[in-house]
């Protein structure tokens, strides 16, 4: 199911977007401020994001500034401002489209499945990845994850830590490198959410995880995923 991020402190226009998006379909999640919809971004992994410009913390500008330091997500803006100026410096940092209100429902129905259409795909990168070795199966599109023939459950950052991972099997991942990359550039300090995960995930994928094989620790510098057992 496609997700979609709405960012907007209006919570009639919120409401309007949730009842019509989820009638055709799309999984919808909520930000009502800036650090929040960065934070929801990093952490969930939606399709698209409809960003409103006008937020109570940070101005959509610098969300969307800050978003396209790590990610390619397809953005539709929203905004009260029908200023060219406004349009050409949103359209610069990698919006997608630009959407003034007030506006009709169906047109920006519309313009979010443009964007979807027009999204980049990579068929070399992790997501075509399919890992295997004695005991775990991990199919990095579908999200399929099985140990020892029992399908797994992993989280959405779970499996862009898996991710980022595979792309470079068997060497190491730098912490600062392997935290910009699962959770964006503003938590390259935070080297405490990746012992937390990473322990998650040898719960998981490990069959000891007190001594595993598969996702290995190099201390204080990083991590490496050994896919050849």
């Amino acid at each position: 199911m496609t997700r979609v991020l709405v960012v907007d402190d209006d919570p009639s226009l919120v409401r309007t977007l949730q009842i019509n998006l989820r009638a055709r379909g799309y999984e919808v999640l909520i930000a009502r401020d800036g650090r929040t919809a960065l934070q929801v971004a990093a952490e969930e992994t939606p399709d698209i994001l409809v960003l409103d410009l006008g937020l109570p913390d940070l101005d959509g500008i610098s969300v969307l500034n800050q978003l396209r330091t790590y990610s390619t997500i397809p953005v539709v803006v929203l905004s009260a401002r029908h200023s060219s100026d406004d349009k050409v410096e949103a359209l610069d940092l990698g919006a997608d489209d630009y959407v003034t209100k007030p506006f009709g429902v169906e047109e920006l129905m519309a313009r979010i499945r443009a964007a979807l259409r027009h999204a980049p795909t990579d068929s070399t990168g992790p997501e075509s990845t399919v890992v295997t070795t004695a005991t775990l199966y991990l199919d990095l599109i579908d999200h399929i994850a099985r140990k020892d023939g029992e399908p797994v459950h992993l989280t959405p950052t779970e499996w862009r830590m898996v991710a980022t991972l595979t792309r470079r099997p068997g060497a190491l991942v730098r912490q600062d490198d392997l935290l910009r990359e699962v959770w964006g550039p503003s938590y390259e300090n935070h080297s405490h959410y990746l012992r937390v995960y990473v322990n998650q995930l040898r719960q998981k994928l490990e069959t000891d995880a007190a001594r595993p094989k598969y996702l290995l620790t190099e201390a204080g510098v990083g991590y490496r995923l050994n896919a050849e057992i």
